[in-house]
């Protein structure tokens, strides 16, 4: 049995069974593929794939179960390369960061110059998508670290810790109806709001708070991204509710802040890992850093709350 007939099983599994595909990720004909893979079940003694003809057309449990196994020795692999890296030079390497929009553009900045100043030949990947598609990113070591809101604390598997609680604002033009007088969600739900798509940056916990109290407010436009929330609120479409660290002082001082946490939740952005992998000293101290400055975002959010009209 040899490591590259089982990395050959996981690209192919990886591939949808598609053999032309897992020839071309590892450089070698499709013949090559099919020859290797019937060594491995020759070897095994059982079939690794139910076919039709030679048509590949699922994995057997037996191979589901091997793969398993097999990642879990590729993981070691990069373990043990990881450690001898840090010996060799723990300054040197790749940060692969798999985020949002809104963690990259509004809690990251300040803390990749400070990692930078500090790990200046550290080469830093951001890797962006939905919080389940980040989790995928960690499982398939495509990213050393995810950070998001949603999905990271329910997986038993990884590594997680707490960055900073944050809560939802309303963002609308200065003559909006919205813009003055007392809120409650009865009166926001009267007017067009737009906010993000389920998934992101707390959409469920909007959703809960006016299914609570049997409201379907008329959300008339979703999107995963905060700028573009604003910039539609700008042109009329409706009230925004969006994170409260996605609004500038500087550069959102058009629209009208309105406090939004005596009805929803806090919400929780974390940053998570992999139990099982090797982190460098300085995927270690990025980690902190995220901590560090999540603590001073914290502080800053309870400070927010007096912007209240």
């Amino acid at each position: 049995m040899k490591i590259t007939q089982l990395q050959l099983l996981k690209t192919l599994l990886n591939n949808g069974l598609n053999i032309t595909k897992a020839a071309k990720q590892h450089f070698i004909v499709q013949s090559a593929v099919s020859r290797q893979l019937n060594l491995l079940e020759e070897e095994l003694g059982m079939p690794l794939f139910e076919r039709k003809g030679k048509r590949l057309i699922s994995p057997t449990p037996l191979c589901l179960d091997i793969a398993k196994e097999a990642d879990m020795m590729e993981l070691a692999l990069e373990n043990i390369r990881a450690i001898a890296d840090d010996y060799r030079d723990g300054r040197i390497g790749e940060l692969r960061l798999a985020t949002t929009h809104t963690q990259a553009k509004y809690f990251l900045p300040s803390i990749i110059n400070e990692f930078r100043e500090k790990y200046p030949k550290v080469k830093i990947q951001f890797l962006q998508g939905n919080p389940s598609q980040l989790v995928e990113m960690l499982h398939r070591r495509d990213a050393d670290i995810a950070i998001c809101t949603e999905e990271l604390g329910r997986h038993t598997e990884l590594v997680v810790h707490k960055c900073y609680d944050w809560n939802h604002v309303l963002v609308v033009p200065p003559e909006h109806p919205l813009a003055t007088e007392k809120l409650d969600l009865t009166r926001i739900a009267n007017y067009p709001l737009l906010t993000y798509v389920f998934g992101f940056t707390g959409r469920t916990k909007i959703h809960e708070a006016f299914n609570k109290l049997g409201l379907d407010p008329d959300i008339s436009f979703a999107a995963m991204d905060s700028d573009v929330i604003k910039s539609y609120v700008r042109l009329g479409y409706g009230a925004g509710i969006i994170a409260r660290m996605s609004y500038s002082e500087k550069l959102d001082n058009d629209l009208v802040l309105r406090d939004l946490s005596d009805f929803f939740p806090d919400s929780t952005t974390r940053a998570a890992y992999i139990k099982s992998k090797y982190m460098k000293d300085y995927l270690k101290d990025c980690i902190e850093l995220m901590v560090n400055h999540g603590g001073k975002n914290r502080i800053q959010t309870k400070v927010s709350k007096k912007i209240s009209p």
